[in-house]
């Protein structure tokens, strides 16, 4: 029994070393090894539904001189609102970050996230963020190369145990908040905003921290939301009270060092038709979370055309309040506004 166990342990061992091996000729194959950190879990769909098939894409384009080597939940150390730094100052190769989680530093891309910018097509808001990055955008992505920008469906509103169906019914609460703008938009309404990274949410919600979350459909399964809150609420034709950026950015020393035809390799797999393919996936993974919710018994509630336009009044000072901050930089905040939404609609 002893030398039985003894041949399994070699074998077991043979299998280990060998599979280790081919990872290494694998890896040794390739020209260019890049690493991309993010700060969701290796399940959740931002990885499985988006960042594997992409980089999948970008590898076989390359004709295998390119791998790309994810590494999901912080594993390479910090935290989320680091991930921006890290990429800028070549720590990682690349990141997939969320822009609010550094407040002010994208100004001008943040005309995106506000309320009635972004209505409920990620879609037509990725398309218009692309047409709009070289005349208004780039400027504030200093040290990186940004291969993709994109939003989620959009934030709504998820909530325990109290229903809502005006600002009124927010009064006091306190609810989560993924950026300053969701923070002024929860203000607006006359609620208390808490920020917080999503991965920090569910415990905050189980232990009565906050009320409910300005959050979108597509995180309910990943953080099990479902059992954590009773209503998902969103204002009616699936409205979104506004919406958050991500990029998917390169250091942009680690872009300049690749040769053109590998840089190519990453535009050709990074433009319109993939643009409209991640509006696709976050769509269908909102959609998706919804159903989760609702499966398990919660209440999905579309508020009215009359109960929206109580919302859409509260929080017209929101743009009103984006404008005069980033007026104090120099920036022409209407102008951006007026842009960002001709930009939105020219793409529905």
């Amino acid at each position: 029994m002893a030398n039985t166990f003894a041949r399994l342990a070699a074998l077991a061992g043979g299998v280990i070393l060998a599979t280790t091996a081919l990872t290494s000729v694998a890896s040794a194959q390739a020209e260019f090894v890049l690493k991309l950190h993010h700060f969701l879990g290796p399940k959740a769909p931002a990885q499985t539904a988006m960042l594997e098939p992409w980089a999948q894409r970008i590898e076989e384009a390359s004709g295998g001189r390119v791998e790309i080597e994810i590494y999901p939940s912080m594993s390479l150390g910090g935290t989320p609102p680091e991930l921006i730094r890290q990429v800028r100052d070549g720590i990682v190769d690349m990141v997939w970050t969320l822009n609010g989680y550094s407040p002010g530093l994208f100004p001008r891309t943040e005309v995106f996230e506000l309320p009635f910018v972004h209505i409920n097509d990620p879609i037509a808001t990725n398309l218009a963020i692309a047409s709009m990055f070289d005349e208004y955008l780039a400027e504030e992505h200093v040290g990186v190369k940004v291969l993709f920008s994109h939003v989620h469906a959009g934030q709504a509103l998820q909530m325990v145990k109290k229903e809502i169906h005006s600002p009124d019914d927010l009064a006091g609460l306190t609810m989560r908040i993924p950026t300053r703008t969701g923070a002024w938009v929860v203000e607006a309404l006359g609620a208390n905003p808490v920020s917080m990274p999503v991965p920090d949410l569910p415990q905050a919600l189980s232990r009565g921290v906050v009320d409910g979350a300005l959050i979108p459909w597509e995180i309910i399964p990943a953080l099990q939301l479902q059992d954590l809150t009773d209503y998902q609420i969103e204002l009616a034709a699936e409205t979104r009270l506004g919406t958050s950026v991500f990029q998917v950015s390169m250091n942009q020393d680690r872009w300049n060092s690749l040769p053109e035809d590998i840089q190519q390799v990453f535009l050709d797999n990074s433009g319109e038709d993939w643009l409209r393919e991640v509006g696709s996936i976050w769509r269908n993974i909102d959609n998706g979370g919804i159903k989760v919710a609702t499966d398990a018994g919660n209440q999905h509630i579309m508020l009215t055309p009359q109960e929206s336009a109580v919302f859409a009044e509260k929080l017209e000072p929101v743009i009103d309040r984006w404008v005069d901050e980033v007026s104090g930089q120099g920036i022409d905040g209407d102008a951006l506004v007026e842009a960002a939404r001709a930009a939105v609609a020219g793409n529905l």
